[in-house]
């Protein structure tokens, strides 16, 4: 029975399929509903700073257009008036987009990117852009030019990275749905560690177009939310072909949605990943891990182990590829056309002065590494020996999908780690990406639910699937099956457990942006 959604703590609370389903029968307004996360935003900003702009005017209007079409009885896609958070690294047209750099402080881009223009044809109101690492460089959102977000189930923690703001802002109850990126890990760990629920999809399944770009082999945009059926409403939103990404797949959306709502498992088999169960892994996880099985074996599904030896020198590889292609795609930030300048006389001193003030410690790094891997005498050595453990990888998974539908494995290796504890380690930061990385490097879909509290800190754990390319679908079957099995046994969801947080504003992150005309000072 759909929940009661007659206070604005309900309105927050309650899942995009319930907020939909109340708007499509009128017993909500897509005004009201927004409203009420504008106001949960600004009750948490300064807690979690989830958020890095707020568009409260953009939102609003989208959101009585909604409710006027409905009115006058016109035919809305089935998410239309529920409110949704995007990544900081989505271009949208009139609001400011940085991908958390200093170097894009107050850039405003003069067009929308593919996976905003279908929000908007959706009829989604955007509440703003969240919070994440530098060009999405890090894996803790400590690596933000403008702050730190804290993980809602205990402020002290990082919510992941690079897309904590996503995550963060989900399980904070500020928004029902959000936009994130995945080039290691980006949206799945943060959906670990904030008890929410994320998915990569099959690399070229959703539009890059108008995505600021890390490592373009690697990047992918996908779908967040607190349920495996809400994060697949919004995958479909998201998914389909977009000419002007030359990545994207020219094929038929798998069938999410169908997939998430049968949540069946029976006569499936899933492989676990011996190969990601090693050291490293504490035992809260691995608890957690082991009882996700059982849940999925009683289920009816077919539980058999493989092995992906590659997968041991992953983390190697993909720290080579990244900042190689890092490197190449930030050369774009030169001072000349767009973003932070600082005058230096000539031309060369500009671009290094501009460049020395503009990116964070974490981003130079990564760059310096990626333009030495690709110099002269050391390409063959570090570059190209990784493209060959990468492909290696694709082997490995290409061998297991012979004998299983799906794979498995924790999303994490541990629960989510103090805010500062990997400031003085990167090795260690790097690390924590070790389970979700291979799914980048072989282009293939991942998602993450939440499957626990670990005994030692009460904090959430991730199930991580893995499918075969094009077979997203697999990903939901699985996920919607155990989210079923273990709301049961819980007795509810997991985030009804999560502690209230403090209230308080933060005017630095929930400021209402009017939108900015795209003249030629914007561009």
């Amino acid at each position: 029975m759909p929940p009661t959604l007659d206070t604005p703590e309900a309105l927050t609370r309650a899942s995009a399929a319930d907020l939909a389903a109340a708007l499509a029968d009128g017993t909500v307004t897509s005004v009201d509903l927004t409203r009420a996360h504008l106001d949960r935003i600004e009750s948490t900003g300064s807690a979690v700073h989830a958020y890095l702009a707020v568009d409260a005017e953009g939102a609003l209007a989208t959101a009585a257009d909604v409710d006027r079409a409905r009115e006058a009885g016109e035919k809305l896609p089935a998410l239309a008036g529920v409110p949704i958070a995007v990544k900081d690294v989505a271009c949208t047209k009139g609001l400011v987009t940085t991908a958390g750099s200093r170097i894009l402080e107050g850039w405003v881009p003069p067009y929308d990117a593919g996976v905003v223009e279908r929000l908007r044809e959706a009829r989604m109101p955007i509440l703003g852009k969240t919070n994440m690492d530098e060009f999405a460089m890090g894996s803790s959102t400590e690596h933000s030019a403008y702050g730190d977000t804290h993980n809602p189930w205990d402020l002290d923690r990082s919510p992941g990275g690079s897309g904590g703001g996503s995550a963060a802002a989900l399980a904070a109850f500020s928004a029902p749905l959000a936009v994130g990126s995945d080039t290691g890990g980006s949206i799945r760990q943060p959906a670990a560690f904030t008890g929410t629920v994320g998915c990569k999809p099959t690399y070229g399944g959703v539009s890059r177009h108008g995505v600021i770009a890390l490592a373009s082999s690697l990047d992918q945009i996908g779908p967040c939310g607190r349920s495996v059926l809400d994060t697949a409403l919004l995958h479909e939103v998201l998914a389909g072909h977009d000419p002007r990404d030359s990545t994207s797949i020219d094929a038929p959306v798998p069938p999410v949605v169908e997939a998430a709502r049968r949540a069946d498992v029976s006569g499936m088999t899933i492989g676990v990943v011996r190969d990601l169960l090693g050291e490293g892994l504490s035992d809260g996880v691995r608890a957690r891990f082991t009882e996700s099985l059982d849940h999925l074996r009683e289920a009816g599904a077919d539980i058999v182990e493989v092995d992906c030896p590659s997968f041991a020198h992953a983390v190697a590889a993909y720290y080579l590829i990244l900042p190689a292609e890092a490197s190449s795609n930030l050369a774009r930030y030169d001072a000349m056309r767009y973003g932070v300048r600082v005058d230096a006389g000539s031309t060369e001193r500009t671009m290094a002065a501009s460049r020395a003030a503009g990116f964070g410690a974490e981003v130079k790094r990564r760059i310096i590494l990626g333009t030495y891997a690709l110099s002269s005498g050391y390409y063959d050595a570090w570059y190209g020996q990784a493209q060959k453990v990468r492909t290696l990888i694709a082997r490995d998974f290409e061998a297991a999908f012979t004998r299983a539908d799906v794979l498995v494995s924790p999303t994490a290796p541990t629960t989510a780690f103090r805010l500062g504890s990997t400031h003085d380690d990167p090795l260690a930061m790097y690390l924590a990406d070790i389970t979700t990385i291979p799914a980048n490097l072989a282009g293939l879909p991942g998602l993450s639910l939440p499957n626990g509290l670990a005994d030692e800190d009460g904090l959430p754990s991730g199930f991580q699937v893995y499918a075969p390319a094009m077979a997203d679908d697999r990903l939901y079957a699985v996920g919607a099956a155990l989210e079923a099995r273990l709301r049961h046994a819980w007795g509810g969801g997991l985030l009804d457990r999560i502690p209230d947080l403090p209230h308080g504003g933060d005017s630095a992150a929930t400021t209402s942006h009017t939108q900015i005309p795209c003249t030629e000072a914007t561009r």
